[in-house]
């Protein structure tokens, strides 16, 4: 799964909020160090269980993917922060060590 182009987004986020599915955007708030994803980078999930875009791969988006069903379960929005340690990155075959901060936002997007 890759980098979602912003009128990708859109486009999914509409078709989304003309079914009356919420979405979930995650989104990377902030980065330091080494990280798969940069500022910016966005992911999606669906009520229905489907994705787009990426966040990072791994461990850190089942994380991610984690909070998005809390966050689809409660209705709340919240930045929550990530550490990719060197012995996790290796553990997944990555070369990551930094950590991330990346805000989960649920709600009506249009």
């Amino acid at each position: 799964m890759g980098t979602i182009a912003t009128r990708d987004l859109y486009e999914l986020i509409g078709g989304a909020n003309a079914r009356g599915e919420r979405v979930v955007v995650a989104t990377v708030a902030e980065t330091r160090g080494s990280t798969p994803q940069r500022r910016g980078a966005k992911m999606l999930f669906f009520e229905n269980g489907e994705t787009a875009g990426t966040v990072g791969g791994g461990c850190v988006e089942a994380e991610v993917w984690a909070e998005a069903r809390e966050a689809l379960r409660t209705g709340k929005t919240a930045l929550h922060h990530f550490t990719l340690t060197a012995d996790e990155a290796s553990e997944e075959g990555m070369v990551c060590g930094g950590t991330m901060d990346i805000l989960i936002d649920v709600g009506e997007h249009a």
